[in-house]
C-alpha cells in the first residue's frame, strides 16, 4: 500500500494476509532519503521477519531523491527532522487496526546511518511509538556529520591542485601496519582491531624514507593526510576539537570510496555528501550559491553557526526516561569500521544516557554493541550479518536482556566465521581451545575496554536541550 501525507511526505505499508503474528515494524531510510526502502538492517535471518511476521512500514521522509535542496522548505525540514517518522508510525497503526479489526500488540523501528538518526529521535521526541528500537550507527550529530566531519575529510585528501593525496591502492599498506601494531592487542591475532581504545598507532612508522620510494610505504604528504583524516578537525587558534571522533584504528580499508578515491582527480563521496547538506540544511542562513569546501572554515565560529539547527536535525538528547518508563527497549550498534560515522559518537551518546539516568537504569533499557572490522552499517572486514531485532523483541516481550549477540560472516563471504558481540564495554575474547572461527570459543572479557570520549566543541550537545520544530 502507498500512501501520501500532506503535504508531501510518501510511504509504503505492506499487510501479510497470513502470517501476521499482530507486531509492526517501520524501518528506516540512509542519507538525506528520498526512497522508500523496506530493507530492516541488523535483521540478518531473523526468523519472524523472514517469514512475513510483521506488518512493515517506511517513508521517503517527505521529499524524493537524495539532494538536500528540500532545505529551502521549512516544512520539509521538519518532516525529514522527525515529523515523517512519526507521522508514518501513527498512520500506519490506524491502517493495521482497521485492516486487522485489531491493533498490533507490539511496535518495533529498525535503522542505520540516517535511520539510526529516525531511530534515536523517535526515542526522544516520541517515546509511546515504539516498544523497541535498533539505532545502528546512528547520524545524530547530523549537523556536525555532514558538514565539518566530511568536509574536513574531504578538505585533508585534496591538494592545492585540486587532486587527491592519498588513493584507494595505498589503503593496504597502512592498513597492514595498523593491524601489525594493534591487532593483537586484545590477545588474539584475527585480522581485526576488537580494542582500538589501546590502539596507539603513529602514521610515521610507515613513512618512506624518501619521497622517490613508493614501494610498501607512504610518502610524507600521505602520512600527513592520514594523520589528519584520524584527528579531525580542530580550531586553528585554540587546538579545540570541532568533532567528536574520527574515523578508528582499523577502519582504513574502509575510506576508499569514501574520503579516498580511487585515482587522483576522482570525486569524493565526502565532498558531496558534506556540500548536499551545506547548501539549504545546515545552516539558519544558506552560503552563496558557488559555495564550496574551499569556503569553509574549521573553526569555532563555524561550529556556533550550527548550533541554531542542532535541537532541530540532531538526535543527542540523553534523557531517555519517558522511553524508559514506558518500557521502551533500545539497542545501539555500530561498526569500529565505520568510514562514515565515526563509533565514538554513539559511545559518547551511551555514556551520556549513563550519566543523565544512571547506570543501573540504563542497563534496564539500552545496550551498545560494538562490531569489530565492521564498515558503514555492513560488510567490512569482521563478520557483519547479525540481528538484532530478535533480542530485542525478547528483551521488550518476555524482558530477556540481550548479552552476547553472535555475528556472523554473510552467506556469500570468503569464510564462515562466527563471533560473539557483548555490550560496551566489553568484547569477545577467545579461549585459546576450539576454533577459533566459532563463537562458541570465545567469552565475555573480564576487562571493561572503555573508550575515553574527548572534550569537543559540541560535547554540550550531549545535554537537555529543548526540540525546534522547524
Amino acid at each position: 500500500m502507498d500512501a501520501r501525507l500532506a503535504p508531501s511526505v510518501g510511504f509504503h505499508l505492506e499487510l501479510p494476509t497470513k502470517t501476521w503474528t499482530q507486531r509492526y515494524l517501520q524501518v528506516g531510510c540512509g542519507g538525506l532519503c528520498g526512497t522508500i526502502s523496506l530493507h530492516a538492517s541488523a535483521a540478518d535471518g531473523c526468523p519472524l521477519l523472514d517469514t512475513n511476521g510483521f506488518a512493515v512500514a517506511s517513508t521517503d521522509m517527505g521529499h524524493e531523491g537524495m539532494s538536500g535542496d528540500f532545505g529551502s522548505d521549512p516544512l520539509k525540514r521538519a518532516d525529514f527532522a522527525y515529523r515523517a517518522v512519526h507521522l508514518t508510525a501513527i498512520t500506519a497503526k490506524r491502517l493495521i487496526a482497521t485492516f486487522y479489526g485489531r491493533p498490533a500488540d507490539r511496535s518495533y523501528f529498525s535503522g542505520c546511518s540516517d535511520g539510526g538518526r529516525e531511530a534515536l529521535m523517535e526515542a526522544q521526541r516520541f517515546p509511546a511509538d515504539f516498544d523497541g528500537i535498533v539505532a545502528g550507527a546512528p547520524a545524530m550529530n547530523f549537523e556536525v556529520q555532514n558538514s565539518l566531519f566530511h568536509g574536513w575529510q574531504a578538505r585533508s585528501n585534496t591538494d592545492p591542485t585540486g587532486e587527491a593525496v592519498l588513493v584507494a591502492s595505498r589503503l593496504p599498506i597502512l592498513h597492514d601496519a595498523v593491524l601489525a601494531a594493534c591487532d593483537g592487542l586484545d590477545g588474539q591475532v584475527d585480522g581485526l582491531v576488537s580494542a582500538p581504545e589501546a590502539c596507539h598507532f603513529d602514521p610515521s612508522t610507515v613513512q618512506c624514507s624518501s619521497d622517490l620510494d613508493k614501494g610498501q610505504c607512504l610518502t610524507g604528504a600521505e602520512v600527513e593526510t592520514v594523520r589528519r583524516l584520524y584527528e579531525g578537525p580542530k580550531d586553528h587558534a585554540t587546538g579545540e576539537r570541532l568533532t567528536v571522533g574520527g574515523p578508528q584504528p582499523g577502519s582504513e580499508l574502509a575510506w576508499a570510496g569514501v574520503y579516498v578515491p580511487s585515482s587522483p582527480r576522482e570525486p569524493m563521496l565526502s565532498q558531496k555528501i558534506a556540500l548536499d547538506a551545506l547548501g539549504h540544511l545546515i545552516f539558519d542562513t544558506d552560503p552563496p550559491a558557488r559555495y564550496t569546501l574551499a569556503d569553509l572554515n574549521f573553526d569555532r565560529a563555524t561550529f556556533d553557526k550550527l548550533r541554531p539547527r542542532h535541537p532541530l536535525f540532531d538526535a543527542t538528547d540523553p534523557d531517555l526516561s519517558a522511553f524508559a518508563q514506558r518500557g521502551g527497549k533500545l539497542i545501539l550498534w555500530h561498526g569500529w569500521g565505520d568510514p562514515h560515522i565515526s563509533p565514538i559518537n554513539s559511545i559518547a551518546y551511551h555514556q551520556a544516557v549513563e550519566e543523565t539516568m544512571g547506570r543501573g537504569k540504563t542497563e534496564s533499557f539500552e545496550r551498545l554493541y560494538l562490531l569489530p572490522g565492521v564498515h558503514h552499517c555492513s560488510g567490512g572486514e569482521g563478520p557483519s550479518a547479525v540481528d538484532m531485532l530478535t533480542p530485542l523483541m525478547l528483551w521488550a516481550e518476555r524482558n530477556q536482556a540481550p548479552d552476547a549477540i553472535v555475528t556472523k560472516d554473510p552467506p556469500k563471504g570468503k569464510t564462515a566465521r562466527s563471533r560473539p558481540v557483548y555490550p560496551y564495554p566489553y568484547i569477545a575474547q577467545y579461549g585459546g581451545k576450539g576454533d577459533a572461527n566459532d563463537a562458541a570459543s570465545y567469552h565475555r572479557s573480564d576487562k571493561r575496554h572503555e573508550v575515553t570520549v574527548p572534550a569537543w566543541a559540541g560535547s554540550d550537545f550531549y545535554r537537555f536541550y529543548s526540540p525546534r520544530l522547524q
